[in-house]
């Protein structure tokens, strides 16, 4: 992502906000799981980074290693490049047929349905009206 695109996102997502204490640690729950993501990633230095310069290109190498390559379970394992082209929908479909495929060759293998490999609606790190204090990962 362009440093523009970036800042229009956050003006776009805090315009007219004020987040409450509670909002900004539900936040807070999304940036340690992509720093955790980011932290145990091949490659990561133990040791830290030499300077800023060598910090800046390695997460920019991680940013699109993470949206080109990593695969993410809550938008059924494809890249948020794919999920964003559209071309999570052939691959989709083409996961859903060779499940049904494998079903119909070994009906004896399966216990129940295959697994669901339809195009998840909207996915968001917030939804509107989430209330974090009601989540159970959320510290009382």
């Amino acid at each position: 992502m362009g440093r523009r695109f970036q800042a229009q996102c956050v003006r776009e997502s805090t315009a007219g906000h004020v987040p409450s204490e509670s909002a900004v640690t539900f936040v807070g729950i999304g940036t340690e799981s992509l720093f955790r993501t980011l932290k145990y990633r091949p490659g990561y230095p133990v040791n830290g980074f030499a300077d800023l310069t060598e910090a800046r290109q390695w997460v920019l190498e991680f940013v699109r290693w993470y949206n080109g390559e990593h695969r993410h379970s809550q938008i059924r394992f494809v890249t948020p490049e794919q999920r964003h082209s559209g071309a999570d929908v052939a691959i989709l479909a083409q996961r859903q047929a060779l499940y049904e495929q494998a079903k119909a060759e070994r009906p004896e293998r399966w216990s129940a349905t295959t697994r669901d490999w339809s195009r998840p609606g909207a996915v968001t790190l917030n939804p509107a009206g989430a209330n974090p204090a009601a989540r159970p990962d959320q510290p009382a």
